[in-house]
């Protein structure tokens, strides 16, 4: 689509207006620049913008606990539900409600900071009361001090004593110190004790205790363990009952979501708008917008800006930097995201999607090959896309594969596959007739099994066909740049050239006259890339460059064998499939029987869907992106992107736009 540069000055005090009313309309791009024109200055919104981002995070914050706690209940193609339509007013409604929502978006936020800290302390109270746990027994504090008299040593041993072995091992270590100890617990590995000894000789003893590896409790108390112990119960108790209640009021507020939700998109429409003002130049009365629009808008814009401003709007040809928006018809436009995941097209480039379409729906049609399979496709699709109307993005997905289910069918009569080989083997079943499915349907069909090596042909004649119109589109680029040389010798030669050798092939399984002037064609063609494929080099460079040029054709062969994948995916499809119903008829027409048939059938087909249209979509996509765009395709455009309202959960009434 062809698109004009525009410049749009207006009073700064329509700024906000009219700001609104281009962010609704979404028709223009706004250039950014990172300097301003003499006499012009930049606004800084960014303290502004950061208050809306905070919102923002806010309440994505509030909205992932309410997640966490409450789940929001959805149905299982929920996902594929558009965006609330609301009416422009009601944008005022949530302006005014927004305080108050982020409120208890805060609210929400400090609930979820108490039970997150009541938590930790949990863990701390349980660290300890595990602690505590060996020393129920002690009925003296663990901070017990020592006395005028008698040094107190209360910890642990990192070996398991009794009575008699503690005893040893101490007067081993020093014979002359006197003592007396108490364990109040021992286990494996470790011997909980308290031990006394005269003051005079502490120093004495905590040079042995040491020596054996004693250690003082890591949590020390006033009270004795089992009073600690219950306190530190209470506590958790308490935390446990704060925490529920913490918990309940964020249940009690996930009421409140849609509102959060509303309002998050709220203020991230107001930090865009925001951002943009960060780019205008301003002087003290009026401010600039430039920017990119399509030609075909400009109108629209000219009577948006006149109702809702005072303003002057300036229209000029784009430059090679303009971005790119594509345009294409209902057929096409759902290729259009296969085509921007792999580029978007430079202005040098031709719009390839209704290319990219075509052989798309047919690609995928001939791998998944079923009728069964493209019917269901298409029903259900038509379905969701009637009961839920999803957003632009989700309904050209879901429309490319409803086209897809289309070509699915057909291919699928061709194949004679419904549901793999389902309603022959079900009426032999049954019946215990021995009936195939070409016996059961009235047309002609294709059998991959039988007829593979035809198959196989026809696969590569596509493919063929495929690659020459890549190729087609390259010489007509070319011929538009006026490079007439590498359109008829870079291009068109080696066209004929595989179009020589194709003509060739079909002679060896007809008739001689045929193969003569497929090999009389495929000859010249040879001789033409030979004499000026080097045409741009010097001396003998010419002559090398035009031989080797020829080498080309290993890699032209290697593009055309890829296409057997539509073969391969095309009998994977019906194979699977007619395992599937064999199975299904391996346990009697009992009612036992029929139960288990209804349950592999439902699965078995499941799984195949799954599976091999997965793989026709992956294998698809590749037989456009290497094979034919490899031929003239280069990318590098930017997408043209409006000023628009980027909202996650709402979008203004179409009609009100307008």
């Amino acid at each position: 689509m062809k698109m004009k540069k525009v410049r749009i000055v207006a009073l700064r005090e329509d700024r906000k207006r009219l700001l609104e009313h281009l962010q609704d309309s979404a028709l223009i791009q706004i250039k950014k620049s990172d300097k301003s024109k003499k006499g012009f200055s930049k606004v800084n919104m960014t303290s502004q913008m950061q208050i809306f981002e905070r919102n923002v995070a806010l309440t994505e914050q509030a909205l992932k606990i309410l997640d966490d706690h409450s789940r929001e209940k959805k149905g299982l193609l929920s996902s594929f539900s558009g965006r609330r339509e609301i009416d422009p007013d009601e944008i005022g409604v949530i302006a005014a409600k927004a305080g108050e929502v982020i409120n208890v978006c805060n609210r929400i936020v400090d609930l979820n900071k108490i039970c997150a800290e009541n938590a930790a302390e949990q863990v701390r109270i349980g660290t300890s009361l595990s602690q505590l746990d060996v020393w129920q027994k002690l009925d003296i504090p663990l901070n017990t001090a020592d006395t005028k008299s008698t040094a107190v040593f209360i910890g642990t041993l990192p070996e398991q004593y009794n009575d008699i072995t503690l005893s040893q091992k101490i007067a081993k270590e020093n014979p002359k110190l006197e003592f007396e100890f108490e364990i109040e617990h021992t286990e494996n590995g470790m011997t909980c004790l308290v031990l006394f000894s005269p003051i005079s000789q502490k120093a004495m003893a905590e040079d042995v205790l040491r020596s054996i590896g004693f250690a003082k409790p890591m949590s020390p108390t006033g009270h004795t363990p089992k009073i600690k112990a219950e306190k530190l119960r209470e506590k958790s108790a308490k935390l446990s009952e704060e925490t529920r209640n913490a918990v309940e009021e964020i249940v009690a507020l996930a009421d409140k979501r849609e509102e959060i939700k509303v309002t998050q998109d709220y203020f991230k429409i107001r930090a865009d708008k925001y951002n943009v003002i960060n780019e205008l130049d301003h002087t003290r009365n009026v401010f600039v917008i430039n920017g990119y629009i399509p030609e075909e808008d400009c109108g629209k814009l000219e009577k948006l800006c006149n109702r809702v401003a005072t303003c002057c709007i300036e229209f000029e040809d784009a430059n090679e930097e303009a971005p790119i928006k594509l345009k294409n018809n209902r057929f096409s436009k759902p290729a259009q995201g296969i085509l921007t995941m792999y580029a978007v097209p430079s202005h040098a480039d031709v719009d390839p999607t209704p290319l990219l379409a075509f052989f798309f729906y047919f690609f995928f049609g001939m791998m998944f090959s079923d009728a069964g399979y493209g019917l269901l496709m298409v029903i259900a699709i038509g379905i969701v896309l009637k009961i839920f109307r999803p957003d632009e993005k989700m309904r050209n997905n879901l429309k490319l594969f409803q086209y897809c289910g289309v070509s699915t069918f057909f291919w699928g009569l061709i194949f004679g596959s419904i549901f793999g080989d389902a309603p022959a083997t079900l009426y032999n079943h049954f019946t215990g007739a021995s009936v195939t499915m070409a016996d059961l349907l009235p047309w002609p069909t294709i059998d991959p099994q039988k007829d593979a090596l035809m198959l196989m042909v026809i696969s590569i004649a596509f493919g063929l066909i495929h690659i020459l119109v890549g190729m087609g589109c390259k010489f007509y680029i070319c011929i538009k740049n006026r490079d007439y040389a590498g359109a008829f010798f870079d291009t068109g030669l080696w066209m004929m050239l595989l179009i020589g050798l194709a003509v060739l092939a079909a002679g060896m399984a007809t008739t001689q006259v045929v193969l003569y002037i497929g090999a009389a064609i495929a000859i010249a063609c040879a001789v033409g890339l030979v004499l000026t494929q080097g045409r741009n080099k010097k001396g003998f460079g010419k002559v090398v460059g035009g031989l080797a040029s020829l080498y080309d054709i290993t890699s032209y062969i290697s593009d055309l064998l890829s296409y057997s994948r539509l073969l391969a995916l095309g009998l994977t499809t019906g194979v699977m499939a007619q395992v599937f119903n064999m199975l299904a008829t391996m346990f009697g027409t009992s009612w036992i029987g029929s139960i288990i048939m209804v349950v592999i059938l439902l699965l078995g087909h499941a799984i195949n869907i799954g599976l091999n249209a997965l793989g026709s979509y992956v294998h698809t996509m590749r037989l456009q992106y290497v094979e034919m765009f490899s031929k003239f395709y280069e990318g590098g455009g930017e997408e043209f992107e409006p000023f628009s309202l980027k909202s996650k959960y709402i979008k203004i009434q179409e009609e009100n736009l307008k």
